[in-house]
Formats: structure tokens, C-alpha cells, sequence
């Protein structure tokens, strides 16, 4: 891997898009990342925590976030592939040797994949535990026939926290700090404590007050805040902590699994899957054509990011808490991709 950081110009106009996007109240505040390989190449801190009539704060480099779904990222997809990395699992094992009840067709690649057939999110808030979230999402019908479809779902990915914790014998959020965390010095949890509640940025104002220190996820939150797709709490610098496994060389991961990962994994299916990773062209594809055809990426429905060329050793995290002035604005999305495209010059 040769690197090759991103130009000063483009750090620069990707700066002036996070910037404008406070000004159009398309987030409260971000806090973002860029660099290539070990190093950092410029940081950002803009705007604000909270900011609703009841009171705003101030954005800080070590403002605590919902990562919501980049929890796929940083705790469920590297959890599995150290399992197998382990011995304990193979990725083509069905998912039904290790959580009866599942569909027997359905392996474990193809749960990381998003090719499982799953719909792509159920109502599961009637639960009220982490095993009965899991329960609920290995029973729910499939729509399609596994390895058929490309459809991203977060069912499949609360089945792997319950994977996880069969295999392992740990619960999931213990698992992710032993195994995961304190290897990579990342201070990103579960549930987080109480002390952290004032660095913590506000998302979704729900019956005029912002939800604030729990998980935005409806379904996270009704098992009490831990599951495979979502419920993680971490800084910019946690994200780009995690990204170190994810490069050639990287800690944790050996290269084949890297690779394995990485590739694109459904190309002759109607959409772009490594193992958890979103790949060029895919749908959630959120990088322009600077970034290159091996550049992955993530994203997170509270209004974060993170991708990486792994062929250039270039990677970039976004924060934000966009969905703190509401869910659903495209003019979000757009403006996530122009940060990203900004930062290769396009």
C-alpha cells in the first residue's frame, strides 16, 4: 500500500462543508476526521452538542456520539470474523448450528452481507432484553431467498450479536471490550456511564426533549441498549481507532480475513456488499470516484460516517447529529456525500 493523503485544497473545501452545513441547520454540529494511515491530516470541530429551545452546548473534539449503525463496524463484524479467525465458527456455516430456530439456509457470510433475505427492519420494541431482541429478529419470515438479494437490514445484524455471544460465552458488550477495545485503546461502550451524559451529543427530539445519553435505535433501546446493529457510544477518535484494523497491516485482523472482508463480496447481485462494508457503486455507496473502486465505507442513521481506501491507506470520519432537527432530509445525505467527494478534489 503506497499512501497518498488527501490535497490541502480538498481538506480545505471539505471544512467548508461541514461549516455550511451548520449554517443551513442541516446538522447542530460535527466533529470529522481525515487522514491516511497512522496519521491525522486535519480534524474539524463545528457547531453545537445540543441545540433546541431548552438549551444549546458546544461541540469539543471529544464530544461522545450514537455511532448507531457504525456499531456494525466497529463491534459486530470484526467480532465474527476474530471467531473465525479463531476456529470457532466458519463463515459458511448455516447461522441455525449456533441459534436454533434460524432459517437453515441462511450462513453466517450471507447475514454479514446483507443477502440473507431479511426485511430490511421489523418493529421488535415489544422486547425487553438483548436475547429476546435476537429471538425476535431470527424468527421474523424472510422476504427473499438467501443469496438472492442485496437488501441491507438490521435484523441480520442483531442475529450476529446473539451469534457472538453463543459462540463466544460473553455478553456482546463485554466481548467487544476484551477483544476489541482495550486491544485498540478505544474508550467506545454500550450503555454509556452517567459521567459521560455531559459530553454526549443530543439526536431526535422525542416529546420536545432530546434523547440524550441512550440509543436512538427504537429496537436497541426496548433490549436495554445493546445490540449488533446499533447502540454504541464513541468519539471521532475512537472511529478512527477502529479504522487501524481495517488497513493493510492493521492490528487484529490477519490480512487474507482483511481482504476477505473488504472485496466485494455480491457483485452479480443487484447491489455492492463486502463483509459488513458497503462497497463502491452500492446504493449506500456514499463516496464519489476519487476515492477509487476498493474504498468502502459506513454509515449511521443518527448522522454518522466512516470510509477507507484501503489501496491508499486514505480514510475519513464524519460525526454528526443531524437527526437532532429531524429524520428523513435528503439535503443530509447530499451533504455527506459532497463532504466526502470534496475531500478527493471532485
Amino acid at each position: 500500500m503506497a499512501e497518498l493523503g488527501f490535497p490541502v485544497a480538498g481538506l480545505d473545501a471539505a471544512g467548508a462543508v461541514l461549516q455550511a452545513g451548520v449554517a443551513d441547520r442541516l446538522w447542530p454540529g460535527a466533529v470529522a476526521l481525515a487522514g491516511s494511515g497512522d496519521a491525522v491530516q486535519r480534524n474539524w470541530v463545528f457547531g453545537d452538542a445540543e441545540n433546541w429551545p431548552g438549551g444549546r452546548r458546544p461541540m469539543a473534539e471529544d464530544t461522545v456520539f450514537d455511532l448507531a449503525s457504525l456499531t456494525k463496524m466497529l463491534v459486530t463484524t470484526p467480532a465474527v470474523l476474530l471467531l473465525a479467525q479463531d476456529g470457532l465458527i466458519a463463515l459458511t456455516d448455516p447461522a441455525a448450528r449456533y441459534l436454533p430456530g434460524m432459517d437453515p439456509r441462511i450462513e453466517i457470510c450471507q447475514l454479514l452481507q446483507h443477502v440473507a433475505g431479511f426485511p430490511p427492519e421489523q418493529d421488535l420494541t415489544a422486547v425487553r432484553s438483548t436475547a429476546e431482541l435476537v429471538a425476535g429478529a431470527a424468527a421474523e419470515p424472510l422476504v427473499a431467498e438467501p443469496g438472492r438479494t442485496v437488501a441491507y437490514s438490521d435484523l441480520g445484524f442483531i442475529v450476529l450479536g446473539g451469534l457472538i455471544e453463543k459462540v463466544s460465552g460473553q455478553p456482546l458488550a463485554e466481548f467487544a471490550v476484551e477483544r476489541l477495545f482495550e486491544p485498540l485503546a478505544i474508550e467506545a461502550r454500550f450503555r454509556p456511564p452517567a459521567a459521560w451524559l455531559a459530553r454526549i451529543a443530543a439526536t431526535e427530539l422525542v416529546d420536545g426533549r432530546p434523547v440524550h445519553g441512550t440509543v436512538h435505535d427504537e429496537n436497541a433501546a426496548a433490549a436495554g441498549g445493546v445490540a449488533g446493529h446499533a447502540g454504541l457510544f464513541g468519539t471521532a477518535g475512537d472511529v478512527r481507532a477502529a479504522i487501524a484494523c481495517w488497513l493493510p497491516g492493521g492490528p487484529l485482523l490477519t490480512d487474507p480475513t482483511r481482504a476477505q472482508a473488504l472485496a466485494d463480496q455480491t457483485g452479480d447481485l443487484a447491489g455492492h456488499r463486502g463483509l459488513g462494508w458497503t462497497c463502491r457503486g452500492d446504493d449506500y455507496d456514499i463516496l464519489s470516484g476519487g476515492w477509487g473502486p476498493a474504498a468502502v465505507s459506513h454509515t449511521g442513521f443518527t448522522g454518522t460516517s466512516m470510509a477507507l481506501d484501503p489501496a491508499t491507506g486514505r480514510w475519513a470520519v464524519l460525526l454528526t447529529n443531524a437527526v437532532h432537527f429531524g429524520r428523513g432530509r435528503p439535503k443530509v445525505l447530499a451533504a455527506r456525500r459532497q463532504f466526502h467527494a470534496a475531500l478527493v478534489g471532485d
